[in-house]
């Protein structure tokens, strides 16, 4: 039979088991949508580096079609999008 010290501190360290076993449980949960978060991130980027050069040959497309056609709307929006270019001179 254990006496009153003895039970208070079994008793304690009983609690302070508890505690930490829900916060380890809290932390693995949070670990857990971090590491799937940064999954999907690290998936989103390298699908646009596929596409990358689609989208580069798509841009290169627009921009000589507005070079020789002299199309100011096109070349606006370009340029909306932080895109710009000089034509060739013939």
């Amino acid at each position: 039979m254990l006496n009153k010290p003895q039970f208070f501190v079994f008793s304690g360290l009983g609690v302070a088991a508890l505690i930490l076993a829900v916060i380890d449980i809290v932390l693995f949960n949070g670990n857990r949508s971090a590491q799937d978060e940064f999954a999907t991130r690290a998936q989103y980027i390298q699908q646009s580096q596929q596409l990358e050069p689609l989208y580069q040959g798509l841009i290169r497309g627009l921009a000589e079609l507005s070079a020789q056609q002299n199309d100011a709307q096109l070349r606006e929006l370009l340029a909306s999008q932080g895109i710009t270019f000089t034509p060739k001179q013939p």
